[in-house]
């Protein structure tokens, strides 16, 4: 592939984010008091369960600091606790309450919803286009990070 062609790529790459922040993430921070990284940290430990600071950190490529506001924050409204690891004291691992895990879910589905009705708007062939597009560029964005 040629380099201009590259260049046009990652342009088109990095334009992703701002247009996903405008059309899902900006709508979904007017609904919920989570931040984005508060958002990432509750998704990652439903996904994986309880997770220590550093495995968080290590999840979402964040610095160990930056992550212990964001759960500090999460511990405040009740979303997550803290608990010492049974085989290690030194560990303390984060845990989601019923409540985090209540809100996630709902700030979840209500941006599912709001970004179902934007597609609502949508003809068919550009439904079918976005479909199979997001699902390649999808497979190769997880292509790239296997790589890595």
């Amino acid at each position: 592939m040629t380099e201009p062609n590259i260049n046009i790529i990652a342009e088109n790459l990095i334009s992703i984010h701002p247009l996903l922040y405008k059309s899902i993430s900006r709508p979904m921070r007017a609904k919920s008091p989570i931040t984005p990284g508060g958002m990432f940290v509750l998704g990652s430990l439903k996904r994986h369960g309880t997770l220590s600071m550093t495995d968080i950190g290590k999840c979402l490529d964040m610095p160990k600091p930056h992550v212990t506001v964001i759960v500090d924050k999460l511990i405040e409204e009740g979303y997550v606790e803290r608990h010492n690891d049974p085989k290690d004291r030194r560990v303390i691992n984060i845990v989601l309450t019923e409540r985090g895990l209540h809100n996630f879910e709902e700030i979840k589905r209500s941006a599912s919803e709001g970004l179902k009705e934007k597609l609502a708007l949508l003809s068919d062939q550009e439904l079918e286009e976005l479909l199979v597009s997001s699902q390649k560029v999808k497979e190769i964005l997880l292509t790239i990070l296997s790589k890595e």
